[in-house]
């Protein structure tokens, strides 16, 4: 959460609304980049799911495959 003593107005004399405003904007776009990287750790995939993607070999038909058994 952005605290008041977090923004310094270096120019201009803003009015609380307009700082209010800014406020809200910095709160949703750092919303939004927590949400992001909780997703993103979300997606990552498990150990498990990482070591026994290997192991497994894609399943081709065709002949003298798995469909050209007599």
């Amino acid at each position: 959460m952005i605290e008041a003593g977090d923004i310094k107005v270096v120019s201009g004399n803003p009015t609380p609304e307009e700082l209010a405003a800014v406020v809200a904007v910095l709160e949703g776009m750092t919303q939004e980049l927590e949400g992001t990287r909780a997703r993103a750790a979300a997606r990552a995939a498990s150990a498990w799911r990482l070591s026994q993607r290997p192991i497994r070999t894609p399943i081709v038909s065709g002949v003298s495959r798995w469909r050209g058994f007599p």
